[in-house]
């Protein structure tokens, strides 16, 4: 109750002060004024019912919408908020001030208080724009992200190979079939000689892929389709009436990789050839820290040569710090993804790079090269929960392995 207590207060603290800025810019559009209130109270009971009604396994497209609603009302309110309170804060010592002084403080407050309500107002509607465009655009504005690494003990038949990989499709968020289908076009359009997929076919339950299986059963490399799991697609976050009924789920998971034409590695490797030479690929089931560790990297490679050439695909990027780039088996490339990049973030190439993601990992998107071991944590192709992206686009990787 009083964590309940706590949000409220700092809820209506939030829409006291938007609701100042607006009222000390438009002073005689009434209309404005109880505008925003109807909003705001509209909003915030349609937010409460979503969440007394809130089911983990059912993060559907309204869910979504649900969210995406709540960030654009809120988002832009706690800039104001920021604006509006340090106002304050310096009015009131300027108070002191001036009571100390014996003057007068004049109009001139009342002015600058207009002024910082309007400049909030401006500042404000910049990210307002910018998660609207997320939301109505960013989600499905792939873009194709190109890497070529080289490789002394890269076999001479394999220079030139190429792989495209996507991860996080989260297929029960999708909500425009012709969007989604320009993105399986835009990977079709790179063929590259594999395509891996590193986990997360569902948000929770298998269900949600069977109106795209058609979609996604258009995806075509002549080296095949491989896969792995993410710890969404285990159904570990769903409370399910039997262990029966989790199980049936997961067989209908592995039923629809097979649909869709995925060869799904679970802590085992395949052999891929080329020209009478060959390189190891290896996928492990979800090892995360502070998620499910199912994966088992020591039986995924039992049989394997410690001079081969290996690929590996595990979808957590934090299984490469904590078992990959120390195992006793040099792993020269680990495909993850997991992260999103928090679907938010600011990435200017040769300027800045982050992401509130950066927070909980440290390789959070992108290559990163340790102790001679190559990572790539891709940003993924779908979205979870929030329905957009805001400067971290879904991604569609292409690396090329050329040999030194």
């Amino acid at each position: 109750m009083v964590r309940i207590t706590i949000l409220l207060v700092i809820v209506f603290l939030i829409d006291w002060y938007s609701y100042q800025a607006f009222k000390t810019t438009f002073p005689e559009q009434s209309w404005i004024k109880i505008g925003f209130w109807i909003f705001s109270i509209s909003l915030y009971l349609f937010v409460a019912y979503g969440f007394l009604t809130f089911s983990r396994s059912n993060l559907s497209p309204n869910f979504g919408r649900l969210i995406s609603l709540l960030v654009l009302s809120l988002i832009p309110k706690i800039i104001v908020l920021g604006f509006m309170f340090g106002e304050d804060i310096l009015r009131f010592l300027t108070g002191i001030f001036y009571s100390v002084a014996g003057h007068q403080e004049g109009d001139f407050l009342a002015d600058r208080r207009k002024f910082v309500s309007q400049t909030a107002l401006i500042i404000s509607a910049i990210p307002f724009l910018g998660i609207l465009h997320g939301v109505l655009i960013g989600k499905y504005r792939y873009r194709v992200v190109n890497h070529t690494l080289e490789f002394d003990d890269l076999p001479e038949e394999f220079d030139g190979f190429t792989i495209t990989q996507i991860s996080d499709i989260h297929s029960g968020s999708f909500d425009n079939k012709k969007k989604l289908e320009y993105g399986i076009d835009l990977i079709n359009q790179q063929e590259s000689d594999v395509i891996l997929f590193t986990g997360d076919l569902v948000n929770n339950q298998s269900e949600e892929m069977e109106p795209w299986i058609d979609t996604f059963k258009k995806l075509k490399a002549p080296m095949g389709k491989y896969s792995i799991l993410g710890n969404h697609d285990y159904g570990d976050y769903v409370s399910w009436p039997s262990k029966e009924a989790k199980e049936a789920n997961m067989q209908r998971l592995y039923e629809i990789q097979k649909e869709l034409g995925f060869t799904l590695l679970r802590n085992e490797n395949i052999n891929l050839e080329k020209g009478g030479a060959s390189v190891d690929l290896i996928g492990v089931e979800n090892w995360g820290k502070g998620f499910g560790q199912y994966g088992d990297l020591k039986k995924a490679t039992a049989n394997l040569s410690d001079k081969s050439f290996k690929i590996l695909m595990s979808h957590d990027p934090s299984h490469f710090d904590e078992q990959v780039k120390n195992f006793s088996q040099f792993i020269h490339l680990t495909l993850s993804g997991h992260t999103h990049g928090m679907q938010f973030g600011i990435e200017i190439p040769g300027f800045i790079k982050w992401s509130p993601a950066s927070l909980r990992y440290p390789k959070w998107a992108g290559l990163y090269e340790e102790l001679g071991r190559y990572l790539h944590v891709n940003r993924g192709f779908g979205f979870l929960a929030f329905p957009g992206r805001v400067g971290i686009w879904p991604e569609i990787t292409v690396i090329k392995l050329k040999r030194k």
